[in-house]
């Protein structure tokens, strides 16, 4: 990182602006989407009211959920990582793609079968192993730290994950609210605890001490960039999609992410980051298999003398049709 500051940036800043980000975009293209329901000709400030409307209708007030949900999940997972060791915590928040297909379940009524349950339990395992440091050392006894309460909360994060993202789907699909004016509320919303919570209760006071900016370069810059287009891409993956489609997309970023680690950061390529990596590739191709799904080599072979086009010798095909044999032919053949 290029050093333009003797401290590191606030990581409860970047967050907000990653927010402020997400929603100036989703404002501008809500905007331009309303242009065209409008006419071009039609007065701006009329479109500007009319998006208004349609951002602070009735029911916007169901973004405030996940919003808030989100921001639980993310303190609950910083209570887990001050309790667990790396490797635990690394394995046990995968839980949160099985509580994914839960709650999608549960909540919008999707029928997955035994075939898309085996793929999600081989890809909850193989992201797992992927993340496992290559090393881990014993961690001493720190009296600071609770296992028991860092599982409790790792859980319940990973619960409020699935639950959060379904939730989200659910309101999207479910009304005729366009995907932009939805981001534009959820992002809204999400401006209040990352502000309150994050910017002025966690680091307020160093904040006011070093500034807003203290510490932010290119870098951090272009990580707020990436992580606001993501945050906007997955939610065009759950309208297009659905959940469980994004989970799998982001193990397979996952994997993406430690092959360019090899040529950025030196990562070496360990034997639980292949058989990790085949899983995961595995159970994904599991999951997108059409149902019923013969193996080439499992068909039943049918000789050529037993297809439709010729009979057997009892005057049938090998569906029990009665048919015409060779022999009739022929005498057909000598009476003309």
């Amino acid at each position: 990182m290029p050093k333009t500051s003797a401290n590191r940036y606030f990581t409860s800043t970047a967050v907000f602006l990653n927010e402020v980000l997400k929603l100036s975009v989703s404002i501008w293209v809500a905007y331009l989407e309303r242009r065209k329901v409008d006419g071009l000709k039609a007065p701006v400030a009329k479109s500007i009211s009319h998006l208004c409307g349609d951002v602070f209708r009735s029911d916007n007030w169901k973004l405030a959920i996940p919003a808030c949900l989100y921001t639980l999940q993310n303190s609950l997972q910083y209570v887990a990582v001050s309790n667990l060791d790396a490797a635990t915590f690394q394995v046990t928040y995968q839980l949160k793609i099985l509580t994914t297909a839960l709650f999608s379940v549960l909540m919008l009524h999707r029928n997955l079968t035994a075939k898309k349950w085996a793929s999600l339990v081989m890809l909850t395992v193989g992201i797992a192993i992927v993340q496992l440091p290559a090393a881990t050392k014993p961690v001493p006894d720190d009296p600071d730290m609770n296992r028991a309460i860092g599982l409790v909360a790792v859980v319940i994060a990973c619960t409020i994950s699935g639950l959060a993202g379904v939730y989200f789907e659910k309101v999207l699909k479910g009304s005729n609210t366009t995907l932009w004016v939805r981001n534009v509320q959820l992002s809204f919303y999400s401006l209040f605890p990352a502000f309150f919570i994050g910017v002025v209760a966690k680091d307020g006071k160093e904040i006011l001490e070093r500034g807003f900016f203290d510490g932010y370069n290119n870098v951090v810059w272009s990580a707020i960039g990436c992580q606001a287009f993501g945050g906007i891409v997955v939610a065009l993956c759950v309208n297009y999609a659905d959940n469980i489609a994004k989970n799998f997309a982001t193990s397979i970023s996952i994997l993406l992410s430690f092959v360019a680690s090899i040529y950025c950061f030196d990562f070496e390529v360990t034997v639980g980051f292949m058989i990790g990596a085949s899983i995961v590739l595995f159970a994904t191709w599991l999951y997108s298999a059409p149902e019923g799904l013969i193996p080439r080599w499992k068909q039943e072979y049918v000789p050529l003398e037993q297809t439709d086009s010729e009979a057997d010798h009892d005057g049938k095909n090998h569906e029990g049709e009665e048919t015409v044999g060779k022999s009739s032919i022929d005498e057909l053949k000598r009476s003309d």
